[in-house]
């Protein structure tokens, strides 16, 4: 391993190719995080300790800037200051700048084969920048955090999840002490995370068997070290299939380290400089793939968020349809039509029920999926949907456009397990989900002529 350094052509070749086989998992520190301050660019996280110290009154003289946050909370606890404090000022100060993404934060969330991140930052701009280079500025990441008091894990195996996810190692901004801002705190997380009975299993389990890219770390020397064993599971010296790369502005320059990851690690590398390894990341990887990028780019299928977002159309499916119906939304999402569907089917719950039910009250207009399957399906949950849209459309004008039927495939309309009230609408056939030119047409002028509201 090349002390500092250069990945050749040859390394960028290997890297990319298990980006795309989506073998990479990219753990995201601080040095990413440059935002726009009143005296210029600024790292984000030097900007909180200054805005921080004010805001707690604590004096910083005597201490060589640039400050930290655990400058600024050992001091302030040292003058009797309540810890709990700090966090919740923190949550206020960050809140009330409202940054965005950093451009770089923006090129790293790009790549598309990236579906796992991981980040040792509190702060929400990775999120955010995902979600406006995928989901165009809707909530369509999941986003988890750990804390030692309540351990957060991935929910399904990787190759099952449904949207990216972003995993917050170290917590997540939040009033409550449950992130880390001190040297202490880093070091309660990193021994619960260690502990057999805290370890967020299946997130560990991909760290172990994926590469990792450590961009903007700032982990110090010794730190660098445990959390690259603590990752990987095994003696690092010890021969195994995956490597990683090191990303930072400092790591570099410590000779000490250096002289360890030479030594023990031989499969880490070390690329001097984080934005600059993701600007060189970004360029490779669309290089690649620069025809495939411009033509699936408009239908890509985007998961729907969690809540649906206001005014969405609501598409009511049997499970067994999930394929044409994920076909449908980015067909429509192409078009400009905001969708929402339920992706979970919980089916149980009288949470789950009401959630339903305000949305379908709540939505714009409602397309309920008539195909094979429903008419093997003469109970489900998909039925109670419809039920609810006809409980909704009795109190609209005749003729106002509400419901709108589609069928996937050959199933008769007027032969079908449908409400009566369903057949005497105009259904459109789009065969797989896959929409036509006149259907996104039709409800995108609907919309648009309505602002988005009912008819």
């Amino acid at each position: 391993m090349d002390k500092v350094a250069a990945l050749d052509d040859d390394a960028w070749e290997d890297l990319l190719s298990f980006i795309e086989e989506r073998r990479v998992i990219p753990i995201i520190g601080p040095e990413l995080l440059e935002v726009p301050t009143e005296t210029g660019p600024r790292l984000l996280y030097d900007w909180l300790a200054e805005k921080l110290a004010a805001k707690l009154g604590v004096s910083m003289d005597g201490v060589p800037p640039p400050w930290s946050l655990d400058d600024v909370v050992n001091l302030y606890i040292a003058g009797r200051g309540r810890r709990e404090e700090a966090y919740v000022r923190l949550r206020a100060i960050l809140r009330e700048a409202n940054f965005g993404p950093p451009p770089v934060l923006r090129r790293l969330a790009a790549i598309r084969d990236f579906d796992l991140f991981v980040t040792t930052t509190f702060d929400p701009l990775l999120e955010q920048a995902v979600n406006l280079e995928r989901f165009d500025g809707a909530a369509g990441t999941e986003v988890l955090s750990y804390a030692p008091n309540r351990v957060a894990d991935l929910g399904s195996e990787r190759e099952s999840l449904q949207r990216p996810v972003i995993y917050h190692l170290f917590g997540k901004v939040s009033a409550a002490p449950t992130y880390v801002i001190s040297d202490e705190d880093t070091l309660e997380f990193i021994c619960a995370l260690q502990s057999e009975h805290l370890t967020p299993e299946r997130l560990f389990h991909e760290l172990e068997h994926n590469h990792l890219l450590f961009i903007g770390s700032n982990f110090t020397n010794w730190l660098a070290r445990i959390f690259l064993r603590m990752a990987k599971r095994q003696r690092l010296s010890d021969p195994r299939d995956v490597g990683e790369v090191l990303a930072d502005d400092h790591s570099d320059q410590d000779e000490r380290l250096m002289n360890f990851l030479h030594q023990v690690s031989v499969r880490t590398r070390v690329f001097s400089g984080a934005h600059k390894f993701v600007d060189e990341l970004h360029r490779r990887w669309l290089a690649r793939q620069p025809q495939q990028v411009a033509s699936a780019e408009p239908l890509r299928f985007a998961p729907p968020a969690r809540e649906m977002p206001d005014k969405a159309v609501f598409i009511s499916y049997a499970r067994e349809d999930l394929a044409a119906v994920k076909q449908l939304k980015a067909g429509l999402e192409a078009a400009g039509v905001t969708t929402w569907f339920d992706m979970e089917r919980l089916e149980a719950g009288d949470d789950y029920d009401r959630k339903i039910q305000r949305n379908i009250a709540n939505c714009s207009y409602f397309i309920p999926i008539v195909s094979a399957t429903t008419e093997r399906r003469t109970e489900a949950y998909f039925r109670r949907e419809w039920s609810y849209a006809l409980d909704r459309a009795r109190n609209m004008a005749d003729g106002a456009m509400f419901i709108l039927p589609v069928t996937i495939d050959a199933t008769n309309p007027a032969q079908a397990l449908a409400p009566e009230r369903f057949k005497a609408l105009h259904f459109s056939h789009l065969p797989d989900g896959e929409v036509s030119p006149e259907f996104a047409r039709r409800l995108a002028d609907a919309r648009n002529s309505h602002k988005g509201a009912l008819a």
